[in-house]
């Protein structure tokens, strides 16, 4: 009961990368980048073993950003040439790759740290990787045609991709294979029209727990000047959750602490596992296991005790590492002291 995990990423070692950025620069190359890359996640493994942490992820250490980390292994993508493009419907401008071909992996995209996630805990294991409609959001089109219908058949081409990644891991033995939507929060109307299919296609096949990681964007300026926007209730998933709720997807992950989110939301989620976020990661204030026992119990109003995980609201790679230490102890003893509640 209340199994914990994070969303995803975990801040990135100053010997590795830049620290507390989101989209980092790599400090080494070669050889002792893959190196690195390596030892930043058996560090990780261990410290969320440390911490109390029932579900461990590899925390995203091998990748400098949740979307390009995967986009690196596919062909038919122009990475020399990069444009600038409107990111979440012009939120912020990145620059960005474009697609300039037929899509396909050009082998394994994260093999090396699933398997040593796998091989180095015996405890569940969690895997992220980016949803097709966010995908298709942060690079630029130069094959798939404009409009809906472009739009559509590049998420359903990258989505094919991904499925084949994901039954990749799925036989390196993770159990639990996350994909991460952001986009889904700016394009309700897509997302509930093709973007849940879209998702589907991407988890096609697969036999282990399926989750899929909503939030509203962490870590640059844009993201905190958007979300001032948004009022005291922020609605959003209200148009999407529906969708999930009919979907294949096992488990829909959805911001609670600190956040405009209204809690009752969680009931159109009926029959899915919610990865309830309690901990927040836009404040390097740590949470107390008070407080986290008590979003998980107000969770629990619109959720039962069976289909409950606390996680953290969105990945934590811009924060400091002792911050992001002294998060993960805090959701750990958080759950464990609401287990107590319930007389577990």
């Amino acid at each position: 009961m209340f199994e914990t995990t994070i969303a995803g990423s975990l801040p990135k070692p100053e010997w590795l990368a830049e620290p507390e950025k989101l989209w980092p620069q790599w400090k080494q190359a070669g050889a002792s980048l893959l190196q690195a890359k390596a030892d930043a996640t058996l560090l990780w493994i261990k410290a969320q073993e440390d911490a109390g942490l029932d579900i461990i992820g590899d925390g995203e250490q091998a990748r400098q950003h949740f979307v390009h980390g995967f986009l690196e292994q596919v062909e038919g993508i122009d990475f020399e040439n990069k444009v600038k493009m409107g990111i979440r419907n012009n939120r912020y401008d990145a620059m960005v790759p474009q697609v300039v071909a037929k899509l396909r992996l050009k082998g394994r995209v994260h093999a090396m740290e699933a398997q040593l996630l796998r091989a180095h805990t015996q405890k569940k294991t969690k895997f992220t990787l980016p949803g097709p409609m966010t995908i298709v959001d942060t690079v630029a089109d130069r094959f798939y045609g404009e409009g809906k219908e472009g739009r559509i058949n590049m998420a359903m081409a990258f989505a094919e991709l991904l499925n084949e990644e994901a039954l990749a891991l799925q036989a390196d033995g993770i159990d639990i294979i996350q994909f991460d939507e952001p986009a889904f929060n700016v394009y309700m109307e897509d997302a509930a029209d093709w973007g849940v299919k879209a998702l589907e296609r991407a988890a096609q096949g697969l036999t282990c727990t399926t989750a899929v990681h909503i939030c509203y964007g962490y870590g640059i300026q844009a993201n905190v000047d958007w979300k001032n926007t948004l009022g005291h209730e922020w609605r959003q998933y209200e148009k999407v959750f529906p969708a999930l709720a009919k979907s294949s997807i096992d488990q829909v992950s959805l911001e609670c602490f600190h956040s405009h989110v209204p809690m009752d939301l969680i009931a159109l989620l009926k029959g899915k596992d919610v990865m309830v976020g309690v901990i927040d990661v836009a404040s390097d204030v740590i949470e107390t296991p008070e407080e986290v026992a008590d979003t998980i119990g107000k969770a629990l109003q619109f959720v039962s005790k069976e289909h409950l995980f606390p996680c953290t609201n969105c990945g934590m790679a811009p924060m400091g590492r002792d911050v992001a230490w002294k998060k993960l102890k805090a959701l750990a003893k958080g759950a464990e002291l609401a287990r107590k509640r319930m007389g577990s």
